[in-house]
């Protein structure tokens, strides 16, 4: 069984770089992901907290919710300065170090781009599952060629099995794109894959792990890596922000009936990556 890969990374802002090792992207190439405790301290995510607290109440077509609850399921397109949900600290959070600069190691590629951001909103006791697929399942039908693209994940609360935590089946981005089935189980539907070949790459692969964590800290894994979220049963939310980096150079080409810009993006232009400082207070817009 493949253990969780665990990097000790002790990130003091403004005094050292985050720089992963042969070892750590040797890990990141054979498993999938990597995984990182504490990457993030209380006042920062206090303050991207605040911030999906406001956007949740905002009444845009990038929001998606829980059946007839109403209940927010994902927000999305946080990064952008002119979206309907534009949000300064998730702009800050997808150009820091410790984002853009960590998919930038692990892609081997400074000139990228967000395909797009979101914040999945687990709500206490409703929170729906996340069947298992691959990202890419969905991406390369945006017209994406080569799965070239990673998510960098941050716990906002603390993840547990309890309250619907992620898992991964380490190894399995190795496999390339499987062959999906459209889900129509939630009230987000899209590609994910099919019972039986689930029941055959699990039986061929490592257990799954179960990505739990406390607040602030983050994972960072491949667009072909099969993952899954299970119900959140608890008293408390589990929200998660996820930003989900493509090269330029892979940028999608066009596609009959595309998906809206919110899910889609089609702003190929490199992010600058920002200071290696903390996250601060947005400005809501006027």
């Amino acid at each position: 069984m493949v253990a969780r890969t665990t990097v000790d990374c002790a990130f003091r802002l403004t005094t050292c770089v985050m720089q992963l090792n042969k070892s750590q992207l040797e890990d990141f190439d054979h498993d999938g992901f990597l995984f990182f405790p504490d990457l993030f301290d209380k006042k920062e995510i206090e303050i991207l907290l605040s911030e999906v607290e406001r956007l949740a109440k905002i009444n845009a077509n990038s929001i998606v919710r829980e059946g007839n609850e109403q209940t927010p399921k994902i927000l999305m397109q946080v990064h952008e300065t002119d979206s309907a949900t534009a949000s300064e600290a998730f702009r800050q959070l997808a150009c820091s170090p410790r984002a853009l600069g960590l998919a930038r190691q692990v892609l081997r590629d400074d000139a990228l781009y967000l395909h797009h951001s979101k914040i999945n909103m687990k709500a206490a006791i409703e929170g729906s599952t996340w069947p298992w697929h691959q990202d890419f399942m969905s991406w390369k039908l945006d017209g994406i060629a080569r799965p070239d693209m990673v998510t960098v994940l941050v716990m906002l609360n603390e993840a547990t099995p309890m309250n619907g935590c992620l898992y991964f089946v380490p190894g399995t981005h190795r496999l390339n794109r499987l062959d999906p089935r459209y889900d129509t189980s939630t009230a987000y539907q899209f590609w994910a894959a099919d019972t039986a070949t689930m029941r055959e790459v699990m039986a061929k692969h490592a257990d799954p792990v179960a990505i739990t964590g406390r607040a602030g800290s983050a994972v960072v894994f491949h667009c072909n890596l099969l993952h899954a979220s299970g119900h959140n049963l608890s008293p408390v939310d589990r929200w998660h922000a996820f930003l989900s980096f493509n090269t330029v150079a892979n940028q999608p080409h066009k596609v009959d009936n595309p998906r809206p810009e919110y899910v889609r993006s089609t702003n190929w232009t490199p992010l600058i990556l920002g200071a290696d400082q903390p996250i601060v207070e947005s400005v809501a817009p006027a």
